[in-house]
């Protein structure tokens, strides 16, 4: 006979094989405090509702939290015997208080029990990974502030193209961090509907309160169709689009810091905590830290497409396929909250190199945008001032020079209307300042921004 908690129709126990591939508790065991923070919640109800007596509710709250408190304290061994989080709990009520902890899965099934677990487990990391974003923001708003005059050059296509700030940099990434903080709260908002009740499919024919449960959980209300409220993992896959979406752009960033850490760029140098060197070559510094960033950005990537995968062909309701939305989450978690940890260590560490990048600003023609805006504002039409800086670019290359290295006889061979004026124009200062439009790399311009979003992301 089997002695599973659910085989009374079987008359023999199951294979160790299949209780071993069958089992998750060696990773949902991470879910113990959602699941008991639930069964109280669903206890307390039961109770009121009258489904069971209020002393056998009362001891069943007391001896779950009990429970909770010697997990904490490392006194509780899990067993694959009892399969996953929920049965292993249930059988330690059971062993401590008898047939009374028997009676806590009354009017609930294990299928509405695990979507109530991650959607709370889903709602709390995200609230964690909002923070660590903005802690990591903020050290990315510490570094811009410093660098509100330090000139570098903007890029496309990764060639050089205009001057901005390297605060101005920065402050991208911020607006990104913003928007992160935006989809994880998203994300916790698609969590937020209360599954237990819906039963196995089908809910239950006991009365059961269901606002109260979701008021005593802390949802914001109740699923409303109890087959989806028990195959639904759509708040799981929020959850992994935002956090891949936050990798990417920990990615593109991590990029960023690997190139300008180069003697080709020599823009920033790296602190010795957060470098690695090599095992052969003496000299080597190398960017591990970003590195990993970037190569864990497509571990998460898979994460997601691996849920996505499981859940593309599922038909109504629950299927055990749906056990494998924990690791890909867990995963996901806990890969996103150590590089965010570890990038805001790096940039709260990071020296900052301005000679280099003020030369790489003067050294690509960054300016002549400015040098074209300044033929306009002398009555040159756009286009044939886009053509005359053309030219102007193309000898200076042959002459091996900058614009601000070329003399007025220079530029006057190109075009009449230059005159001495045209060199403060083109000055990388005024080619900044000058762009004090909202949104711009302005040194006034950005220090407002960077005020902004101490503001906002102090919320």
């Amino acid at each position: 006979m089997s002695k599973k908690m659910w085989g009374g129709r079987f008359q023999k126990g199951t294979d160790t094989l299949t209780d071993d591939f069958n089992s998750s508790i060696r990773f949902d065991k991470r879910l113990f405090r959602e699941d008991i923070t639930g069964s109280v919640a669903h206890a307390k109800m039961l109770g009121k509702q009258r489904i069971i007596p209020q002393e056998d509710a009362d001891l069943i709250v007391q001896t779950l939290g009990e429970i909770l408190s010697d997990i904490d304290d490392g006194k509780v061994t899990f067993t694959v015997d009892m399969e996953d989080i929920h049965m292993n709990v249930e059988a330690i009520l059971t062993e401590r208080i008898g047939d009374v902890g028997k009676k806590l899965h009354t009017g609930r099934s294990r299928n509405d029990q695990v979507a109530t677990d991650m959607r709370m487990y889903v709602k709390n990391i995200c609230a964690d990974l909002k923070e660590s974003i903005r802690h990591f923001a903020n050290s990315l708003l510490d570094l811009a502030a410093k660098n509100t005059e330090t000139i570098m050059p903007g890029y496309t296509h990764l060639q050089r193209a205009q001057p901005i700030t390297f605060a101005h940099h920065l402050m991208a990434y911020v607006e990104m961090m913003k928007r992160d903080i935006k989809r994880f709260e998203q994300a916790s908002d698609m969590a937020n509907s209360l599954p237990l009740g819906a039963g196995a499919l089908a809910t239950t024919t006991y009365p059961l309160d269901r606002y109260y449960v979701s008021q005593e959980l802390g949802f914001g209300g109740i699923c409303l169709n109890s087959l989806d409220a028990v195959s639904d993992r759509d708040f799981c896959l929020d959850f992994l689009q935002a956090v891949s979406v936050l990798m990417m752009h920990l990615s593109r960033l991590s990029e960023e810091i690997i190139l300008w850490c180069s003697s080709e760029f020599g823009f920033v140098t790296l602190d010795d905590a957060f470098s690695t060197g090599s095992s052969i070559m003496p000299q080597k510094k190398n960017p591990d830290i970003p590195e990993l960033v970037r190569g864990k950005t497509g571990r998460v990537y898979g994460d997601l497409m691996s849920l996505l995968s499981t859940m593309k062909s599922l038909p109504l309701a629950y299927n055990k396929d749906m056990q494998e939305d924990k690791e890909p989450v867990f995963d996901a978690y806990d890969t996103a909250e150590i590089c965010l940890t570890t990038m805001t260590k790096l940039i709260d560490t990071l020296k900052v190199n301005a000679e280099p990048m003020r030369k790489a600003a003067a050294g690509g023609f960054s300016n002549a945008t400015d040098a074209a805006d300044w033929l306009v504002k002398q009555g040159v039409p756009f286009r044939d001032a886009h053509s005359i800086i053309g030219k102007l670019v193309f000898y200076a290359l042959e002459q091996g020079k900058a614009l601000d290295e070329l003399t007025l006889d220079e530029y006057q061979s190109i075009s009449p209307v230059f005159d001495s004026s045209i060199y403060e124009a083109i000055d990388l200062k005024t080619c900044v300042n000058q762009r004090d439009i909202i949104g711009g790399p302005a040194v006034d311009t950005v220090k407002r921004a960077i005020d902004i979003n101490r503001g906002l992301l102090r919320k």
